[in-house]
């Protein structure tokens, strides 16, 4: 007797027609035809059941906060963080408790029940840390959320940097964060990393830096992130987020660079909806895109996950939370088109975002835990393809989501009544 069963199932891995039984919260058996019964049964009919999505970069306290104190024209970086600058003295705890919370209800409905967030620590009130500790406990039965220390104008250019990322640390925040590429010089950069590690060895927590979000090639503060990964033992525990200096640098300096961010396990977080939009903006033709080198990297066996960023704020007007949208952009800009290219890419959302975060019981083997999301799409390809519906979202075998299939009526002479593009427009492999 399980308390759920979806059958009929195509899992990730490539498996067709599965049953999936779950119990007590996990995922208990994964069988071809289960003979059992459920308190609960799911027909997936044939479409993708994943576990759910993941986003290991993320920016809530400025979520959903467009428009205010007014929109960024240019779209460039540095407008969005002096936007941000003017915005941030007016945040109250209630605002950005709603704010948040209103995002966590669309990541749910997307199937995202895991998300890592930068929380400014650059205003000494730290009213972004209160709001999100406080999100945080209240999302907790379903949504797994982190938060980094992120000392958004300069740990040591921020009149009050250091003390302020120190005591939200003492409050609880998860992960130490950081900026270099803001420091006042290359020299600050590098002491900020150095004792930004140092801080997370003393205390045992992971690290997560925006790093070299440049198009400057000579941004080089990932090669000192990670050698002080190595210096101070933090092999695996470490992130660099953004990277896209890397995108401008010469390919002999790459080569040495690579095998030392491999030596020292650094996860990467490419962003590639933020990054597509926001670099490149001093060039003309040839225009630098700035996303970093994902083939490359994922070659030379480093985690690489994808970060959604920003979700309609100072930095960035669109996005819908949505993962397949983040990954879909990813796909076109790093020319990653083929099946086992689109693979990785959908990995880089879901499993290597849960490795970055340290998920414990994530994945669609028995034993772990039964967080699943149900779309309508045949296969991990069509899912890239198409963003499709959410039909379930699955927390603990609970289901806490569901969204209707897009089915579209015809209204043509001779022709089908209603199309599905989950199962209509499924590519057909020629006969042998």
């Amino acid at each position: 007797m399980f308390d759920l069963i979806i059958r009929n199932a195509n899992l990730p891995d490539g498996r067709q027609g599965f049953d999936v039984g779950i119990a007590d919260g996990k995922i208990a058996a994964i069988e071809k035809t289960l003979a059992a019964t459920s308190g609960e049964k799911i027909d997936a009919t044939d479409r993708l059941l994943s576990p759910p999505f993941c986003d290991s970069h993320f920016h809530m306290d400025a979520t959903l906060s467009l428009g205010l104190p007014r929109m960024n024209v240019s779209g460039t970086l540095l407008e969005g963080i002096a936007l941000w600058g003017e915005l941030r003295p007016t945040l109250t705890r209630e605002a950005l408790v709603e704010r948040a919370l209103r995002y966590c209800d669309l990541a749910v409905s997307q199937g995202l029940l895991a998300v890592r967030s930068h929380v400014d620590t650059s205003d000494p009130r730290l009213v972004t840390a209160e709001a999100l500790l406080e999100v945080k406990e209240k999302v907790a039965p379903y949504i797994d959320l982190q938060l980094v220390a992120f000392p958004q104008d300069g740990y040591f250019r921020a009149a009050d940097g250091v003390a302020s990322l120190n005591r939200a640390l003492d409050m609880g925040v998860d992960i130490v964060g950081g900026i270099p590429h803001f420091e006042r010089t290359m020299e600050d950069g590098a002491r900020s990393v150095e004792a930004l590690c140092r801080i997370a060895a003393e205390r045992g927590l992971p690290v997560d830096m925006h790093c070299d979000e440049t198009d400057d090639p000579m941004s080089r503060h990932i090669e000192t992130l990670a050698a002080e990964t190595v210096r101070f033992g933090l092999q695996g525990r470490v992130a660099g987020s953004h990277l896209t200096s890397m995108h401008s640098m010469d390919n002999y300096y790459v080569s040495k660079l690579i095998p030392l961010m491999a030596e020292a396990e650094i996860n990467v977080i490419p962003n590639p909806l933020i990054n597509i939009m926001l670099q490149g903006r001093h060039d003309t033709y040839p225009k630098c895109r700035g996303m970093t080198r994902v083939r490359e990297l994922m070659a030379a066996g480093l985690n690489v996950s994808f970060g959604h960023d920003c979700v309609m704020d100072p930095w960035y007007s669109m996005g819908s939370g949505d993962m397949l949208e983040v990954a879909h952009m990813a796909i076109h800009v790093t020319q990653m088109g083929s099946i086992e290219d689109k693979r990785k890419i959908f990995d880089a959302i879901t499993g290597n975002s849960a490795k970055t975060m340290g998920l414990e019981g994530y994945g669609l083997e028995v034993g772990c835990k039964a967080d699943l999301v149900l779309l309508q799409a045949a296969d991990v390809n069509e899912a890239l393809r198409l963003k499709p519906a959410r039909l379930f979202v699955i927390k603990a075998g609970k289901i806490i989501a569901r969204t209707a299939a897009r089915i579209c009526e015809l209204f043509l002479d001779g022709r089908p009544a209603s199309i599905d593009i989950g199962k209509d427009y499924i590519p057909r492999t020629p006969a042998p």
